[in-house]
């Protein structure tokens, strides 16, 4: 799955490379979570264009968005089916400009957070469908989930789900949703190839969504991961015997 992800890249970089009208102006972002506000790359009236949109999609038949299940991804397996996104995967499909994203691993009864980005560096393109839901009183919500796909080989070591990633030779293959066939997009929806990604442990300082800097991409050391881990066991309590009880074998209610 996706649940957490990075983006570093300059916004004039990533104009170029997704190449959308607007010249947006936004800071680096290093630990995006649901919920909030994340960058859209669509195509409407033939051009692309770069929308803000909630993390965690909406259909447009919900009544009530509290009782909702927040939807922040779609499983490729069943995106076509799923009531949820089944007219999205059709006629609304989007591009995510990142840079990389988190995963958790279970090492010794703990999640252990992992970075995740492209081998050579290079911005990451995550395959999206998105839905813009209408309130009663007609107040409107773009939102949007990322498609993932079952882990390759070397990524499953980490999780049996990555998001799919979309090569900019595809992009305008993805994007085209001018028909509801959808048969040219069905080989998109993969894994990366192996070796396409490195990874690398991180602090656990990325579990809180209030950290957002640069610190949490560094690489952390064994030695530094079990400090964490220590750190993170909760502490005993000792408890003070009362001077001149003796235990006498009987026992006590109190």
């Amino acid at each position: 799955m996706c649940g957490r992800f990075v983006i570093t890249s300059a916004p004039e970089a990533l104009r170029q490379l997704f190449g959308y009208i607007e010249q947006p102006n936004f800071p680096p972002r290093y630990n995006v979570a649901p919920t909030q506000p994340i960058p859209v790359v669509s195509v409407e009236n033939g051009a692309r264009h770069f929308r803000l949109m909630r993390w965690g999609l909406l259909p447009g038949w919900v009544k009530d968005p509290k009782g909702f299940t927040l939807l922040i991804n779609a499983r490729s397996e069943t995106v076509l089916e799923k009531p949820a996104f089944k007219k999205a995967i059709r006629r609304r499909r989007g591009l995510i400009p990142a840079d990389g994203y988190y995963e958790w691993k279970a090492i010794d009864g703990r999640k252990q957070p992992f970075f995740i980005h492209h081998a050579d560096g290079a911005p990451l393109s995550f395959a999206a469908v998105f839905e813009t839901w209408i309130g009663p009183n007609g107040e409107e919500l773009d939102t949007v989930a990322i498609v993932t796909a079952a882990a390759g080989e070397d990524l499953a070591t980490l999780h049996d789900r990555v998001p799919v990633t979309i090569s900019p030779r595809d992009f305008e293959r993805w994007l085209d949703c001018r028909s509801d066939e959808v048969d040219a997009i069905l080989p998109l929806m993969t894994a990366p190839r192996i070796g396409e990604f490195v990874w690398h442990p991180v602090s656990t300082r990325v579990n809180r969504v209030a950290n957002d800097d640069d610190q949490l991409l560094l690489p952390i050391s064994a030695e530094a991961m079990e400090a964490e881990a220590e750190a993170a066991k909760p502490k005993k309590i000792a408890r003070k015997v009362a001077a001149g009880s003796v235990d006498d074998g009987q026992g006590s209610l109190f």
